[in-house]
């Protein structure tokens, strides 16, 4: 069943550089960094130039600048590295049998079974070499049986790598690699499998299955089939979404403008999770509200990318001010998000701080393992009757 299928993951090198640089030339060979101007900035990317001195997406822009003095720092262009990955995704999209966009440089296809009619490797390379010809950006791909093996072997063969991964060869080229290659393995849990001496994939593959799953719950079973190469999840078709929404309408009437900011402040905590947790940004922030007399009113208000929280909430509170001026009873309210392009939470914030992305990656962790009520703002905390 191993070798049943035939998985491509296909990455953007350096992405956001790559298409800094198609923009202006000047910018080759020079070192680069995308990020926040300020100190107190966040490294979003970097060019291998900048990497050969340690310079690490995530790293703390004042940190960066200490090991790379000489790096130009750019604020980024999301609306810029939207167009040229919808540019990618429609190159891929022409050959691809399925094609499945998991992020704004990333995306997967199944050409299982290609190989009756012509050779995978082939095909991908053919496919990676007109992406590069038509949208001038490098790209490197991995090819498997799955989709976990044939990311690391992305990773492994950057930049510009073209690996393939063959069943036979899933195992001894696994087996040697640190367990942080593999997706998913975050640090926290690395140091708890390196405090029992697991730091490599033979190690964590070799170990009682059982074992893991005392350790770390169900994701140690998670782990342990993806260190023994097994992955059978499926490559899901790309559709692009186009907006994300909830609504609430009251039983009651009401005009509880407390308790209605207390409700905007769960909504855009749980549309804000959902943005995060499949890799959007939006750009447009819509606020409905509809009268007890049925007149309904919108505002909305273009912002910069993002799926921060605290930003967004700031948009939401001023949208609601000027948009309920009656003092009459609403019986319902909205929030909508639309203008949206593939990125992550990291890509987005390029003023926070690595204390703020460290505690909104916290925030989403513990509701992906425990619900969206896991965690919450105070001042949205209603403490539930024992």
């Amino acid at each position: 069943m191993l070798g049943d299928r035939s998985i491509v993951h296909m990455d953007m090198d350096t992405f956001f550089v790559s298409c800094e640089r198609l923009q202006d030339s000047r910018l080759n060979a020079v070192p680069l960094i995308i990020g926040g101007h300020s100190a107190r900035g966040v490294v979003s990317s970097c060019s291998y130039e900048t990497r050969y001195f340690g310079v690490r997406s995530g790293m703390p822009m004042k940190q960066a600048l200490r090991l790379c003095p000489d790096a130009k720092v750019i604020k980024g262009d999301m609306e810029l590295y939207s167009k040229y990955s919808n540019l990618v995704t429609e190159i891929a999209n022409e050959h691809a049998p399925m094609l499945e966009k998991s992020s704004i440089d990333e995306f997967y296809i199944d050409i299982s079974g290609m190989d009756r009619f012509f050779g995978c490797l082939q095909w991908t390379t053919e496919l990676s070499d007109k992406i590069k010809r038509e949208a001038g950006l490098p790209i490197s791909f991995g090819l498997s049986v799955n989709k976990t093996v044939a990311k690391i072997a992305t990773g492994e063969g950057k930049p510009l790598g073209r690996i393939e991964v063959p069943a036979t060869a899933v195992r001894p080229f696994m087996n040697p690699l640190s367990i942080k290659k593999i997706p998913m393995l975050g640090n926290a849990t690395f140091q708890i499998l390196a405090r029992i001496g697991i730091r490599k994939v033979h190690t964590l593959a070799d170990m009682p299955v059982e074992v893991l799953q005392r350790i770390l719950g169900k994701n140690g079973i998670s782990l342990w089939k993806k260190a023994n190469g097994i992955d059978n999840t499926p490559v899901e078709p790309y559709h692009e979404r186009k907006s994300i929404s909830t609504e609430r309408t009251f039983n009651q009437d009401t005009f509880d403008v407390d308790m209605l900011r207390r409700l905007l402040v769960s909504m855009v905590e749980n549309l804000g999770f959902d943005l995060r947790k499949e890799n959007w940004l939006t750009s447009t922030i819509t606020l409905k509200i509809r009268y007890s007399n049925f007149d309904t009113h919108t505002r909305q208000k273009r912002v910069a990318y993002t799926s921060d929280d605290q930003k967004i909430l700031e948009v939401i509170s001023e949208l609601f001010d000027k948009l309920y001026e009656r003092r009459m009873r609403l019986r319902l309210i909205g929030i909508s998000f639309s203008g949206l392009v593939r990125g992550s939470y990291q890509i987005d914030l390029f003023e926070d701080t690595p204390h703020k992305i460290a505690l909104y990656q916290a925030m989403d962790s513990m509701r992906m393992r425990y619900g969206k009520e896991a965690v919450t703002r105070a001042a949205n905390y209603t403490p539930k009757p024992r």
